[in-house]
């Protein structure tokens, strides 16, 4: 673990947070939760996987778009509150400009099939790219503490729930992550006991 940390980079600037973020936001549609992936673990090489997992988990939990929320994790990481406005304007400042010039050039053709296809079809795009990008990051499962079995077992009602049911994805956050928090604590605190007894059993 220590020689993957090792040949990990991160960021050199907040120009850099910013041309990153902005590169990032331009390439992303209704979603840059691929992108983001790609470019900060594959090709950046700012976090490892299971970091990205741990971290999206938390920005995905916390309000607001997850993605702002991660860049505000990333910028203040390494910069503090200006890296984190850095990354922050990164993301939102391109796609502002360019949302406001389509407003006004093309709004008048919103309502074409033309255009609603157009949207349909980036949204499956879209969709197909959060798919591979969730089956890219599930090799990270076997490193959850919960164990894989059991990380599955929560991803598949965590889907029953809010995409079967229909049940409040408020309720089924809070339901079925508390009780994920609390099983991952007692996983983690079982860790520094078997730790500690390992060397001893290993004494002359």
């Amino acid at each position: 673990m220590s020689s993957v940390t090792s040949e990990l980079s991160h960021p050199k600037s907040k120009t850099e947070l910013f041309v990153v973020f902005t590169f990032l936001a331009l390439q992303g549609f209704g979603g840059v939760l691929a992108v983001v992936q790609n470019e900060l673990v594959d090709r950046r090489k700012w976090m490892t996987k299971a970091q990205f997992v741990e971290e999206w988990s938390v920005a995905q939990v916390m309000p607001g778009p997850n993605v702002a929320n991660l860049c505000l994790m990333i910028g203040g990481k390494y910069f503090g509150l200006p890296g984190a406005m850095a990354a922050l304007m990164g993301l939102l400042f391109a796609p502002l400009m360019i949302v406001l010039a389509l407003a006004i050039l093309f709004g008048g053709v919103a309502d074409s099939p033309t255009a609603q296809g157009a949207l349909k079809g980036m949204g499956a795009v879209s969709a197909g790219l959060i798919i591979a990008t969730g089956l890219k990051l599930s090799t990270t499962l076997p490193q959850n503490p919960m164990g894989m079995r059991t990380a599955i077992l929560f991803a598949a009602l965590s889907f029953a729930l809010v995409g079967i049911f229909r049940f409040p994805l408020i309720w089924a956050l809070f339901g079925l992550g508390i009780v994920a928090c609390f099983l991952t604590y007692r996983a983690l605190k079982q860790l520094p006991t078997t730790l500690d007894t390992k060397p001893k059993s290993e004494e002359p």
